[in-house]
């Protein structure tokens, strides 16, 4: 977007756009979101930044009236694939804090300087400054949601200090951490079980979220109670609960965590999950102006893509629902988590079990033919020992050229794998019956060929769709 679209945006305070970039006005040393409803501010006073920390880098702090900070990350996919967008997502998993920029560097593969230009060029600020930024913004949503006291703020935003803390809330903010949760709503939650809401770009399908995880449900890992997804899982400093609320409006998230260090993570995690940063409308205006989905987008608009919070648990969810069905594919992997189980205590969630657990012990529980056993076993040996890695933020063409040279994966397993784990927007599964039953009761021809151009590069929310659309769902892995 150039400077005057970005600006009729700002004028007619489109909340659709917030994430996407800040408005900093100089006559006033502050920068909003798009939709802020203070007055327009004259073209020849404002700024435009791509991110809140390029803002704070040129020397302007946040709208106190709009706090730009409580809304949705930049989307992914403006960048997916790119070093920057990995970056960005890296240090909102807090690697930053971490390992440093030394150890966000050597994760990309460059110099910190070369990612320093790199970073300053794409979004306008250096990972320090980003990484600072997002500290901000955890403290800032722990002020004014919890009744944590600031030293365990500090510590779970990421910051070094208690001193450090109060002084970039100070500069971002303009007000003091005191300030900033008085003027706040009563705060909820308890410090071993905070209770935070992740801002989303509406319209939101929480309701084909819910339907989605709880037809996967894996047994001792998740379940679902009413419009609740609660699971385990594993954190870089222990393990955490989570209990998302799905039930209408931005999703609430429930937290216990061992190590308040690992709330970053654990938020970044279930952002990915639910598919938060994408942007609906975009994606709906794309898949909404073919007739065969027109229909289908009017009646579910805000259509999300599932992600994942294990890169292990998803390879092996991938790798056992191969040409089986949905149900049979959750009946195994139940039966895997429960043999490896560690609790002893009735109900309680685990984590799913870790890649060397995995393959050192899932044969014990794995069914089915010998050869898919023996592939699973060597995959998750390859994730324990280091060489194959399945972090979500990978380049996702790099990625699938090494699943597919793991015997047992093919193309439908890693593009799903894919899909799943790095959340990449245009991957179709032409393999996959239930995409192609689903098309059949569209009136799409199957495979899409040069006819699935016309929905790039939204092809991933293509295929949502094309799920919902078979009825009933017949076999095929989709676990």
């Amino acid at each position: 977007m150039d400077f005057a679209q970005r600006y009729r945006i700002v004028a007619s305070r489109d909340r659709r756009f917030d994430g996407l970039f800040v408005t900093a006005v100089t006559s006033t040393g502050i920068y909003c979101r798009p939709s802020c409803p203070a007055r327009t501010p004259k073209e020849s006073n404002v700024r435009f930044y791509p991110t809140s920390a390029a803002a704070h880098e040129a020397g302007f702090r946040a709208c106190k009236r709009c706090l730009p900070e409580a809304v949705p990350g930049g989307p992914r996919w403006n960048l997916h694939g790119e070093t920057a967008s990995r970056a960005l997502s890296l240090i909102g998993d807090g690697v930053v804090d971490r390992e440093g920029v030394t150890g966000l560097a050597a994760r990309l593969g460059y110099s910190t300087r070369q990612l320093g230009r790199l970073l300053h060029a794409e979004l306008g600020a250096g990972p320090l400054a980003l990484a600072r930024a997002r500290r901000a913004q955890t403290a800032r949503a722990l002020l004014t949601s919890t009744p944590l006291p600031i030293a365990e703020i500090a510590h779970a935003a990421g910051f070094g200090s208690i001193r450090q803390c109060n002084d970039t809330v100070r500069e971002v903010f303009g007000v003091s951490p005191t300030e900033l949760r008085a003027r706040a709503p009563r705060s909820a939650g308890t410090p071993d079980a905070l209770r935070l809401r992740l801002p989303v770009r509406e319209p939101f399908d929480a309701a084909g979220l819910l339907a989605f995880l709880a037809a996967r449900t894996i047994e001792g890992v998740e379940r679902i109670e009413g419009s609740r997804y609660l699971r385990a899982l594993r954190l870089p400093r222990g393990t955490a609960r989570i209990d998302v609320d799905l039930g209408g409006g931005p999703p609430e998230v429930r937290v216990r965590l061992e190590d308040l260090a690992d709330l970053v993570p654990a938020l970044a995690r279930v952002r990915r999950l639910l598919d938060a940063d994408a942007d609906p409308a975009a994606v709906d205006a794309v898949l909404g102006a073919r007739t065969p989905l027109r229909a289908s987008v009017r009646s579910v608009p805000g259509i999300r893509l599932p992600g994942s919070v294990d890169g292990t648990e998803m390879l092996v969810r991938a790798m056992v629902g191969q040409q089986i069905t949905v149900a049979a594919a959750r009946t195994q992997l139940g039966r895997l988590a429960g043999r490896l189980r560690t609790t002893t205590v009735p109900d309680a969630l685990e984590p799913f079990p870790d890649a060397a657990t995995l393959a050192e012990r899932g044969a014990e529980a794995l069914r089915g033919p010998a050869r898919r056993i023996r592939s699973i076993l060597d995959a998750c040996a390859t994730v324990a020992d280091g060489a194959l890695d399945l972090d979500g933020d990978r380049d996702p063409a790099e990625l699938r050229a090494e699943l597919l040279e793991r015997p047992g994966i093919g193309p439908w397993t890693a593009d799903y794998l894919l899909l799943r784990l790095t959340g990449a927007p245009d991957v179709l599964l032409d393999g996959d019956a239930a995409q192609r039953a689903g098309a059949a009761n569209l009136g799409l021809p199957w495979p899409l060929g040069a006819a699935g151009e016309a929905y790039a590069p939204w092809r991933s929310y293509l295929g949502m769709h094309l799920w919902r659309a078979a009825k009933p769902a017949p076999s095929g892995g989709r676990p």
